[in-house]
């Protein structure tokens, strides 16, 4: 009989890897080890569809059933669209693609790789101009297969983002060892290999939103101004009523 690990690997390898956190877990794998252990039911998935259900029923021996209405219901695919005159490049939705779908820097323009958009909608909430939309991009949900080959490419997305992500703490961890071996006199030296220190440049958890260059993190400090963002936001409002037709 399979053990609840090699259940949840199952379980995991039939989900949409959108990350998307609609069903109340973090993460598509950490939905899977919930209906694994008995801890969450198999119709959370909105971005599955019914077709999804139907398989994760089928793995366990359970009959069907619909998706619960509490957890969103079952749509076209999406990609999000930045309004390039109204971003004021403030990367916060940077962060928070689970997939590395966005490019930009700080203070700069950004753009969704659309290729590479799961429409997940975490970028929705951190946008404080509210310059991003989603689009669908057909008429109907994919059918099932499309749906496992996107999955596919979304996991190997998302893979490669802990990696960076896991990366990025190690080199801030390497740097502050330096630092600090830098910073104690010879004599002390064997005092601070022993002792525990706080890094000031915390690394990354696995599901935390990514930070891909230094102008990101140096804007993590820096504050965006309410004035700012009302330029902002009159800018494109301005641009906007410049391109309409008289």
């Amino acid at each position: 009989m399979s053990t609840t690990a090699d259940l949840a690997d199952r379980l995991d390898a039939l989900l949409p890897q959108t990350q998307c956190t609609r069903c109340g877990y973090p993460t598509c794998r950490a939905y899977a080890q919930a209906i694994a252990s008995g801890a969450a039911d198999i119709d959370r998935c909105p971005p599955g569809g019914e077709d999804g259900v139907g398989a994760l029923a089928a793995l366990l021996g359970r009959a069907a059933k619909p998706l619960n209405p509490d957890y969103g219901f079952e749509r076209p695919p999406l990609v999000a669209v930045i309004d390039e005159a109204i971003c004021i490049g403030c990367t916060k939705c940077i962060r928070a693609c689970p997939v590395d779908a966005i490019v930009g820097a700080a203070k700069r323009m950004h753009t969704i790789i659309a290729a590479e958009c799961t429409g997940c909608e975490l970028c929705l909430p951190p946008c404080p101009v509210d310059c991003i939309s989603l689009q669908p991009t057909a008429a109907q949900p994919l059918p099932r297969t499309e749906v496992l080959a996107r999955a596919a490419h979304a996991r190997r997305r998302y893979e490669a983002r802990k990696a960076r992500l896991a990366e990025a703490g190690n080199r801030a961890s390497r740097r502050t060892e330096r630092d600090l071996r830098s910073a104690v006199p010879d004599d002390d030296a064997s005092d601070a290999d022993g002792a525990e220190t706080a890094s000031p440049e915390a690394a990354p958890s696995m599901d935390s939103p990514p930070v891909t260059n230094k102008a990101e993190a140096s804007t993590a400090a820096v504050p965006i101004t309410r004035s700012a963002v009302l330029e902002a936001i009159a800018r494109g409002r301005a641009r906007k009523m410049t391109q309409e037709p008289d």
